[in-house]
This record gives C-alpha cells, structure tokens and sequence, in this order.
C-alpha cells in the first residue's frame, strides 16, 4: 500500500479512536462541534436527493464515521458505506446500531481507488469530502465505472481558492487536524475539469463566500442566527460569477457515466 494511503488510515484511525473513547454518537458531524445540516450547503444535498433514493442502490463513497450514513438509509434507498479506515466504520457501526437501523447496514473496507463492485452497481455515489484523501486520476475511472447509466455521483467539497479558508486549512495542517496530502489536494477547478472525461454532464452549485465565518459559533445556540444572516449575503454575492471562484463549498452532480470499463467482481 502506498504511504500516503497509509499515512490517511492512521490519520482518520485515530481521529475515530478518540471519538470511540469519548463516544458521542454523530452528533458533530464532520466539522467538530456543530451539526453540518444547519449550513444551507447540507440543506440542498438533502433536498436534491430526498426523492431520488428510494428503492435505489447507493454507494457512501469514503463513509468514514458514517455521518451521512443514516439520512442515505432514511430517503429509502439501499446503503453500501465504504472506508479505508477500520476504526471510522466501527464508529459507523456504533452510529447505525444506536439509530436502530443495523439490520440495513452495510459496511465495507475498501480503497476508493480500487472499488470491488461490478460495473453498473450503483444509480447513486454520495460523496460526503472524500477527494482530497483521493488521487482523482484513479477515482474518477472507478466511480464511472460502478455507476449505473442513468445514475449520478453527487458530492459536497471543500473549494480551494479562498485565501482565508486555505490559511486555516495549512493551520490544520500543522497541528495534526489535516494530512499533507489532503491539504494540499482540495478540490478545484481542475478537479472539475478533470470529470468530463468520465460523465457526460456536470452541475456545480457555490456555496460559503463569507458564510463560514459564522462556523466558529455555530456550538453556541445564537451562533445560527449569524450563520443566516452571513448565507443570505452569500446569496446575492454568488450570483455573480467572479465570487464563486471563492466558495468554502461546493455541491456538484456529476451523471451519464462513460463506464466502458472491464468488469469485476466483489
């Protein structure tokens, strides 16, 4: 295995051996003390997708603790979450049994670059901040591949072009909270570029200009109200095309697949 594989498993293995040791559910999502579904950017990954998941298959794409897990499983489809990380999905496995919901979970480890699904598996891949642990020269092939013709990969990421979101992040960095590799391959403009070699049609969706600057308060039970206020002028400054460059997130569709792909069995 490679070392910067390597070096994402024991990062994420120990990030989930302190939250096993102080177990607290789901409840801080990925950002670390506030739920992710109060920004606008979550509200309209749930929105697009609440009525196009039921009876279908779906693919958690680098589920890590299964934050996203169980509202996949609740819109009604069937969930398939993968991770490199053992201790992430025994996270995830400790999320789903508290939810109720084991019986319908299905946990897998796996490379993200290397899928052991068939071809055509999928008519949805969620994609929940997993490509900056990724080299997309080998991801895209392989989500192409799994998913089915009529099928889409929806994804919410980190953009990464706004200075002060970039400071954080080499903050982070050095302080143990980001790897190297992944902060050095947030995605961008050609991360976009890069999908139309593998999906026919693509729709970006901006979301954060100035929003997350209320992400810091967002523990406290007022902080909400400065989040509103803050995603209300992002609405008008995002309609301009030279601020969405800038976005903290963005929310992409990516659909008809170029999957001419030999096929592989799990």
């Amino acid at each position: 295995m490679e070392v910067r594989k390597k070096t994402e498993i024991e990062h994420y293995d120990k990030k989930a051996e302190e939250l096993l040791e102080s177990y607290k559910g789901n409840d801080g999502g990925d950002f670390e003390g506030f739920n992710p579904f109060l920004l606008n950017s979550y509200q309209f990954l749930q929105e697009y997708l609440k009525n196009k998941c039921k009876g279908k298959k779906i693919l958690d794409y680098g589920c890590g603790n299964g934050v996203h897990y169980c509202w996949l499983v609740g819109f009604g489809g069937e969930v398939v979450g993968i991770d490199l990380s053992e201790k992430s999905l025994e996270v995830a496995r400790r999320i789903v049994e508290k939810e109720g919901i084991s019986d319908k979970a299905k946990f897998l480890a796996m490379d993200c670059e290397k899928l052991e699904f068939l071809d055509r598996s999928f008519d949805v891949i969620f994609d929940g901040g997993t490509f900056s642990s990724l080299d997309l020269n080998l991801a895209y092939p392989e989500l192409a591949r799994v998913l089915k013709p009529g099928g889409f990969l929806i994804g919410i990421e980190t953009f990464g072009y706004n200075p002060f979101t970039n400071l954080n992040r080499k903050i982070n960095k050095a302080v143990g909270k980001r790897t190297g590799w992944a902060a050095s391959h947030i995605f961008d403009n050609d991360g976009i570029k890069k999908a139309d070699a593998f999906f026919g049609e693509k729709d970006v969706f901006y979301f954060h200009f100035i929003s997350w600057i209320a992400f810091p308060v967002l523990r406290f039970p007022k902080g909400i109200y400065l989040l509103k206020i803050l995603e209300a002028f992002d609405r008008i400054f995002l309609r301009i095309s030279f601020f969405k460059k800038y976005s903290f997130k963005v929310v992409f569709v990516f659909s008809k697949p170029k999957n001419n792909y030999d096929k592989k069995s799990i």
